[in-house]
């Protein structure tokens, strides 16, 4: 993957953590997309209005499937197909599909319904998160805290530091979309799994971009589960 972080983990230290309270953090929503995919410019579309959103952080992952119909897809790697499979493989099931968004982690739908996924980001936004993210700028990065403060013992967790470009456009000159110039929108250039945690103490960690684009941070359950809690890094 293109860009690089370097992150510096500490659990539990001198965080100074008060009475838990729920988070109110933003809804995750990932659109698996392709360059090659005829069904997904309305969807890319849709993306780039929902990244407009203070309130919900919108992704699009491109996966490489697509690639053999005449057209390789510029922004696509074989790390977020997997990741698309994964999040199959969690529902139980083994097919794949574009245009595919994945909400909260858990609600999966077809990236071209509108009404559904603005139900399903609602949905989300009613339950409070049960992890607290808090990214504090520093001179040279971020410094990054969270919490759990759900009720109950917190399940094993992955935190995740992603990298996305904000906008390109893209003609493409083959394959089903060939002669469309098409806007593309939070393009997710890095994924990194960058730690474990289980819950148990406060994380911290220091994040230090090397290139110049946003970030967010995720906390997920381990195994492609619910998205707990995020928070952008820009």
């Amino acid at each position: 993957m293109r860009n690089r972080l370097a992150l510096i983990a500490a659990f539990g230290a001198g965080l100074g953590v008060g009475a838990p309270a729920l988070a109110d953090g933003p809804v995750v929503l990932e659109l698996f997309t392709s360059q090659g995919c005829s069904s997904c410019p309305p969807a890319d579309d849709l993306l780039g209005q929902l990244a407009e959103r203070e309130d919900v952080i919108a992704l699009a992952l491109h996966v490489n499937y697509w690639d053999y119909i005449g057209w390789e897809d510029t922004f696509a790697t074989p790390q977020l197909t997997e990741r698309q499979h994964y999040y199959g493989h969690a529902a139980g099931s083994t097919v794949v599909y574009t245009p595919q968004m994945v909400i909260g982690g858990v609600d999966h739908v077809i990236g071209t319904r509108a009404m559904e996924v603005a139900d399903l980001i609602a949905a989300h936004m009613a339950q409070p998160d049960p992890v607290d993210v808090d990214a504090t700028p520093t001179g040279d990065g971020w410094q990054v805290q969270a919490v759990w403060v759900g009720d109950g013992t917190a399940p094993q967790m992955v935190v995740q530091v992603v990298t996305y470009s904000p906008h390109e456009v893209v003609e493409i000159t083959r394959g089903e979309n060939a002669g469309l110039t098409v806007d593309y929108h939070n393009i997710v250039r890095s994924w990194q799994v960058v730690s474990d945690w289980s819950g148990a103490t406060p994380f911290e960690a220091q994040v230090m971009p090397t290139g110049d684009m946003p970030h967010v941070v995720i906390v997920q359950a381990d195994g492609h589960g619910a998205i707990l809690g995020a928070a952008r890094l820009d």
